[in-house]
């Protein structure tokens, strides 16, 4: 039953999400929720983790959550869940490429659905920045961790001022949270 539920909860991220892994986030925080999968704190180590794994984050995070709840089966079934909506749009774009090129109505559909997009980026930047970034055991500025939030700034400014790579940065940040993190 556990492999059922893994497929059809990533199934409906997968058919209800637009805009990439990032955008599914909120969707699949609150399918583990709901499920009781894990804590928000479990769920920003997942981020990080399908962050820097190779491959889109929605297949990293489906694989890792069904592997840690119904083992090699389950992640079989989750990451299946999450591809299989994709894989079938795409088929069926291709199918009607043409038509779909210069329909009007899909144009104005996809111009909602890109600020939608961004939104759901946001809203997964803001969840993932509490779980990270504040300590709710204490009142807010109290909670405020200092190095997070450093780290938090400075990956900001290197990536949008000086260009610097996602994958140096990445780097450059888990040596800064071995040593002042432990």
């Amino acid at each position: 039953m556990i492999y059922l539920t893994l497929f059809l909860s990533f199934f409906k991220i997968g058919i209800f999400s637009f805009g990439g892994g990032l955008a599914m986030l909120p969707l699949i925080f609150q399918t583990v929720k709901q499920f009781g999968y894990m804590s928000p704190e479990e769920f920003s180590n997942l981020v990080a983790l399908s962050q820097v794994t190779p491959g889109p984050v929605a297949v990293n995070a489906a694989t890792y959550i069904g592997y840690d709840f119904a083992g090699l089966t389950g992640a079989i079934c989750a990451t299946l869940g999450v591809a299989l909506p994709s894989f079938l749009l795409i088929i069926t774009v291709m199918k009607f490429l043409d038509k779909f090129n210069e329909n009007k109505g899909i144009e104005a559909a996809f111009t909602g659905i890109r600020p939608a997009t961004v939104g759901l980026i946001a809203a997964a930047a803001v969840f993932v920045g509490e779980s990270s970034l504040i300590d709710k055991s204490v009142d807010l500025l109290a909670g405020i961790q200092l190095i997070p939030s450093l780290v938090f700034i400075a990956t900001i400014i290197l990536a949008a001022k000086f260009k610097m790579s996602p994958v140096k940065i990445i780097m450059v940040m888990a040596v800064v949270g071995i040593i002042f993190c432990r």
